[in-house]
């Protein structure tokens, strides 16, 4: 670990984003790694006193039950800086007071980081300098571009943090040891033995008054577009030779670089829907138009589905189902390897029972192998039997692992530029497709499962 004190610089503080994860996330880096040097700094336009955004910050800790002593640490060298960050003298003398190392993290909508950008552009930030910014990364293709030119424009490519917290979750990155460090797996992780991969991110959690954001968004760029084909990458990516970040996000690249529309259809291959007033568990949810913030002609989807090929060798002809979607009945947050039949089966025994499967959980992380063997009794019966094992649980929240991370310098848990732009042109023709009306926004119900035939 560096000896000296790195500063993390978070711009537009004041905000839900610092509350719930950063400072949380970094409290469980620290009480794991205490060796290590970190100073916060907070600023935002909103007035806050230095007692008022110390205390913010102690509360953040506490919540995340964050040792007294790492938080006391944390809390002391904090300090809050009310900037106008689009002021440019302003944001020149807050730049004056951070240190060396400097680790700047964007908790700021898309639109202001890129203005954000073309100011520290300007100013020039320190050398060695990070920057960390959320999802999306821009709105569109070209916009994606625009962005990655300006922050190249700031930084080197390998001091750019594009952030995807699932890339935190070590049941994401057990993708790795499941793929690679097994004698098992490794030669049937192809179309010669997988029939289908299904990756679903299933929600009851409905709108929760994000209206501002997901009303804008939808289910196609809040999760598919980001999240689950970011899964896809790593689940279909071809073996490293390292776990080196340029190694490690070149292959993912590469794999995104196959990746299109199943059937080269775009309409053919995705899915939408929208949920209607329901009941989720003991919780009464309305029509989602009817949600505070929410432009009924926006025609925002909360339920969709996009099923992708990867025109190469080792995936030819195998679909990938990505579906996500919130207000559901039960939460689904899995990867689902389904494998190919046997190529025969011995006369005089019955059928099996259904296919093969190897489930892997995200949320709690476990793994499960679905396997048909003799059944008890008749000894020429076959039945399903579930092999599972729990995962450990990850040693501290997702975006400490991201902040230990950046405060590092090591780029592996986050996206690369290239790789930003193939998460855009991947979805591009499918919101072409939506907007031309020859895919219809379907409804179901709060509760159920999803509209009929899904």
């Amino acid at each position: 670990m560096p000896d000296q004190t790195t500063t993390l610089l978070i711009l537009g503080a004041s905000g839900d984003l610092t509350r719930r994860l950063l400072l949380p996330g970094l409290g469980t880096l620290l009480r794991e790694e205490p060796e290590r040097s970190v100073r916060v700094m907070g600023a935002d336009r909103v007035e806050l006193s230095q007692e008022d955004w110390q205390a913010k910050v102690r509360d953040s800790l506490a919540e995340a039950e964050v040792p007294q002593e790492v938080a006391d640490g944390i809390v002391q060298v904090s300090t809050y800086h009310r900037t106008d960050l689009l002021d440019r003298d302003q944001l020149k003398a807050l730049l004056g007071e951070t240190g060396d190392p400097l680790a700047v993290y964007f908790a700021l909508p898309p639109a202001v980081t890129v203005k954000v950008c073309g100011l520290l552009e300007e100013l020039r930030v320190p050398h060695g300098t990070r920057l960390a910014l959320e999802k999306p990364f821009g709105d569109s293709l070209e916009s994606a571009r625009e962005l990655n030119q300006q922050l190249l424009r700031v930084v080197p490519e390998d001091s750019i943090f594009r952030i995807d917290h699932f890339l935190g979750l070590s049941t994401i990155l057990n993708l790795i040891g499941l793929r690679f460090a097994n004698r098992l797996l490794q030669p049937i992780w192809s179309a010669e033995h997988i029939e289908k991969v299904e990756i679903s991110y299933g929600e009851t959690l409905a709108l929760e008054g994000r209206a501002g954001y997901y009303d804008h968004a939808g289910a196609l760029m809040d999760m598919i577009q980001s999240h689950l084909l970011q899964i896809l990458a790593f689940f279909a990516m071809e073996a490293p030779a390292s776990m080196r970040p340029p190694e490690i996000r070149g292959l993912k690249a590469q794999a995104l670089r196959a990746v299109q529309p199943w059937g080269h259809d775009p309409a053919g291959a995705s899915r939408r829907a929208r949920y209607t007033a329901g009941q989720v568990g003991d919780r009464t949810v309305p029509d989602y138009v009817t949600e505070e913030g929410v432009d009924p002609d926006r025609g925002t989807e909360t339920l969709a589905q996009l099923t992708v090929q990867l025109d190469n060798a080792r995936w030819a002809g195998v679909p990938f189902v990505l579906r996500s979607g919130k207000a559901l009945g039960a939460a689904s947050k899995r990867v689902v390897v389904t494998f190919k039949e046997p190529a025969h089966t011995p006369t005089g025994l019955s059928p099996a029972p259904g296919p093969d499967r190897l489930v892997l959980e995200l949320k709690p992380g476990s793994v499960a192998l679905e396997l048909s063997m003799n059944a008890e009794g008749d000894p020429f019966d076959l039945e399903q039997k579930e092999l599972t094992a729990e995962l450990g649980k990850s040693r501290m929240l997702p975006y400490g692992e991201i902040l230990g991370a950046i405060l590092d310098g090591n780029p592996l848990l986050t996206i690369r530029g290239d790789e930003a732009e193939e998460l855009w042109r991947i979805v591009e023709p499918v919101y072409d497709a939506w907007e031309a009306g020859d895919v219809p926004l379907e409804e179901y119900a709060a509760g159920s499962d999803g509209p009929d035939g899904w």
